[in-house]
């Protein structure tokens, strides 16, 4: 009977372990049922990169190799998926042209739509180097050799053609395609993610002026008096997605830590932003000057002004 009432002085003393994580950090195998991961751990991977002042950051040592190797290493594979992308976009829209699931100027616009806007979320996937917005440039840059080579009908890509193109003409592809890969170089270059300029402008070039030509072509038949190849419904749509995709960017990016804003201030400036594209894309110009062009460089000198940079 002793022996089954017999209780050791040890299991006594010893505190009950109420939680999972108490009974963890009393494992004697600690460094494999540990709550917290090992300080080298190579587990730890971060998808988005916050800005490099933002409190929230993690530790830049979160790989188990020297940073300046790992920034390499993260961007160039950054660069490599965001390249595959790309093309899988292009393949999936012509893939649906070809099965005559959607007409191809419809294709034609969800590619500009989603192309730019896709390549500026990525940006936070890049490392917080000096150099990782030379690896993102080599997403564009491949693409504007892309154009180039197709355009001069060097190689022909009829998914490509058909993908981005009005007509089925290659020669359109030196036109308004590529002055929107062109675009996508200026704003990562020079902008990046240090302001909201280039954000911005892409938003309105991608966001508002696709959009415009959708709304349009299905609901435009009100045109505007000063130009009868646009619509009220085009202009209407341009000032109100490039507004809302231009405050989603900047979220976006603040929530990151990249820009720091006065919401109640930025609303005001996004619509006197937006306003201006609107007017510019309404404008009877674009036999002269590509909407890909003139869009987003008055929205670059808009945003400049309104923000100050």
């Amino acid at each position: 009977m002793s022996l089954l009432t017999f209780t050791p002085h040890s299991i006594l003393r010893r505190p009950l372990l109420r939680t999972s994580a108490d009974f963890l950090r009393s494992s004697p195998l600690p460094g494999l049922l540990s709550p917290e991961p090992p300080p080298y751990s190579f587990l730890r991977f971060q998808i988005l990169y916050r800005a490099p002042n933002d409190p929230r950051r993690a530790s830049s040592s979160a790989c188990g190799i020297p940073v300046g190797a790992g920034d390499l290493v993260r961007d160039a594979g950054a660069a490599a998926a965001v390249l595959a992308g790309a093309y899988g976009l292009v393949f999936i829209f012509d893939r649906l042209t070809q099965r005559n699931l959607i007409k191809q100027s419809l294709s034609r616009k969800l590619v500009h739509i989603l192309s730019g806007l896709l390549f500026t979320l990525s940006w936070p996937i890049f490392s917080t180097s000096t150099t990782a917005r030379y690896f993102a440039l080599l997403v564009p840059l491949v693409n504007c050799l892309r154009l180039l080579v197709h355009g001069l009908s060097l190689v022909r890509d009829e998914g490509l053609i058909k993908s981005v193109t009005r007509d089925g003409n290659p020669e359109e592809l030196l036109r308004g395609p590529l002055y929107y890969v062109l675009v996508l170089i200026l704003c990562a270059l020079f902008f990046w993610r240090e302001s909201p300029v280039g954000v911005i402008s892409m938003s309105m070039m991608c966001g508002g002026d696709g959009v415009a030509d959708i709304m349009g072509r299905k609901f435009g038949s009100v045109k505007i008096p000063y130009n009868q190849s646009k619509s009220w419904a085009g202009s209407l749509s341009m000032f109100l997605f490039g507004f809302l995709v231009s405050l989603g960017m900047l979220y976006y990016y603040s929530a990151l830590g990249y820009f720091q804003l006065d919401w109640s201030s930025t609303l005001q400036r996004v619509a006197a932003v937006s306003m201006v594209a609107t007017v510019v894309e309404s404008l009877p110009i674009s036999e002269v000057v590509d909407d890909n062009l003139s869009v987003p460089f008055a929205s670059m000198l808009a945003a400049y002004l309104s923000f100050n940079v």
